[in-house]
């Protein structure tokens, strides 16, 4: 994790931007100051200046360097024009190399840089014509002036400009970086809100579809259930042998919920069971890669036979242990496994069911014959019942609701060609279970409706109840509202359109349209 510009700029005293840099600073112009003070003595000597004013003007002109920082360009001017007194070679090394690295325009650096060459070579040239003139002993070639001089200035000037355009390109590259790399931390900031917003999101849409399945799956079964029980108790007495009927049915209805219900619970736990078998399964290969690297350690002994087999047995050992090790960063990632959490939703009874079914018709036989009563003979007409819902399913489900006393009329129109998705099937037989349901609630006896209409690349659905007789009597069922809200989520997700409201003449009207690839 990198630090961000704030975090890294400390802040110093004025123009700094860290104390050490200021101390650095003011120790370069203390040591420039004091050269230019012994400098200037000799200065004061040859012009015939007071040496006191010498030494008090070169250690100003130093002391120019502890600016540097804030005008470079200054302090470079004050270093040319102190070396006609040869003062402040120091000072205008320091100064060109902090002028070069500055970002200050390259027009400017090099103008600068060319005047203190330009001035050094002439001050270099005329005291080496002086040396020559005063010692008779001393004559070298020609070239010889022109040479030094050039050197002089070049080596002077030169070596620091260029260092200085080195660290200042330096400088600017790590910042750069540094940018970017505060770019990359936010970036990625933003981008671990917005995937723990998308988590979240998914977490929240795993609940909704889970809490609409089981919405769906206990709601229509438990109606039923104390529809025909309230229909026991009238009868108990009057009719026993239609209170039996009622009773047989009163338990196809719980074992269905409950072989549902046990079918959704797998689907919810087969995540965790398949993580835990994969940890295993490591475990497993890890404890046996351990004991066949052992024998191949005995194996390399001298005087061992099994050296070469239990090497083949360790490569084998080892290359499966890597596939498992694939497998598993396959599937680590919990955040991949939400949507497919939510695929199996969608195909969890067709995926599942026929296990439930054969474990539930088991269950309830054993009961029946327990029991001593007709259960075993219901459980096993309970077979009957598609576990899967489809389209073609709409008569069994009339069916129960004819059984509980309501007067339903189906009519369908059409019929589902080969082309009808499984997921649009299941959507329409869920709209219809739940209007139905809706009416045992809360129009319990009324005559209801059941209209389907199989159109082009469509499904279209309509159920609509009259208003419930005067002498009927409440069901008694408690609604949480939840009902209508899961119908239109689950035919708005396929692209579909949701009305439900109530009729003219009392009664209530549900119409879905659900069409077979979402536009």
């Amino acid at each position: 994790m990198t630090e961000t510009g704030e975090n890294r700029t400390r802040g110093g005293p004025w123009w700094w931007e860290r104390p050490r840099s200021a101390v650095l600073d003011i120790a370069l112009g203390a040591a420039s100051a004091a050269e230019c003070a012994l400098q200037g003595q000799g200065f004061a000597r040859e012009v015939g200046i007071p040496s006191v004013l010498a030494v008090v003007l070169g250690a100003v002109a130093g002391a120019m360097l502890v600016l540097r920082r804030r005008w470079p360009i200054a302090v470079v001017l004050v270093a040319i024009a102190v070396i006609p007194a040869e003062m402040g070679t120091f000072l205008s090394v320091v100064g060109l190399y902090t002028l070069a690295a500055t970002e200050v325009p390259r027009r400017i650096t090099g103008l600068l840089a060319s005047m203190a060459a330009l001035g050094m070579l002439v001050i270099t040239a005329f005291r080496l014509d002086q040396s020559i003139g005063q010692d008779p002993d001393f004559n070298p070639s020609a070239w010889f002036v022109p040479l030094v001089t050039v050197l002089m200035s070049i080596g002077v000037t030169a070596p620091p400009v260029l260092l200085g355009l080195y660290v200042g390109a330096r400088r600017r590259l790590v910042e750069s970086l540094r940018e970017r790399a505060d770019g990359l931390e936010r970036e990625l900031s933003l981008l671990a809100d917005r995937a723990e917003e998308r988590a979240e999101w998914a977490r929240n849409e795993e609940r909704t579809r889970i809490a609409r399945e089981m919405h769906d799956v206990v709601a229509h079964r438990v109606s039923l259930m104390v529809v025909h029980a309230a229909a026991l108790q009238a009868v108990a007495l009057k009719d026993p042998e239609k209170a039996a009927k009622n009773a047989a049915l009163v338990g196809d209805m719980g074992r269905q919920a409950l072989n549902e219900l046990r079918t959704m619970l797998g689907v919810l736990r087969s995540g965790e069971t398949e993580r835990t078998e994969r940890s295993e399964r490591a475990e497993k290969l890890d404890k046996t890669d351990k004991v066949e690297r052992s024998h191949v350690a005995e194996g390399s002994r001298p005087g061992s036979a099994t050296g070469s087999a239990a090497t083949a047995t360790a490569a084998t050992g080892s290359a499966a242990m890597g596939d498992s090790d694939a497998v598993d960063g396959q599937h680590g990632d919990g955040a991949a496994e939400v949507p497919s959490r939510l695929a199996e939703f969608a195909s969890a009874v067709a995926g599942r069911a026929s296990t439930g079914a054969a474990e539930a018709r088991k269950e309830g036989a054993r009961t029946g014959a327990h029991d001593g009563g007709p259960r075993a003979d219901k459980g096993a007409a309970s077979s009957d019942v598609p576990d899967v819902p489809s389209l073609a399913q709409l008569d069994v489900l009339v069916g129960q609701s004819r059984a509980a006393g309501m007067t339903v009329e189906l009519s369908v129109e059409g019929s589902p060609d080969g082309t009808c998705p499984p997921p649009v099937q299941q959507t329409a037989y869920r709209v219809v279970q739940e209007a139905l349901t809706n009416v045992h609630k809360h129009a319990a006896g009324a005559a209801t409706r059941v209209r389907v209409a199989h159109r082009t690349a469509e499904v279209a659905l309509q159920v609509e109840n009259d208003p419930a007789g005067d002498g009927a009597a409440d069901a008694g069922l408690p609604s949480g509202g939840n009902g209508l809200v899961g119908m239109r989520e689950r035919v708005t997700a396929l692209g579909g359109g949701f009305v439900s409201g109530p009729t003219d003449a009392g009664g209530f009207r549900v119409s879905a349209i659900i069409p077979y690839a979402r536009p």
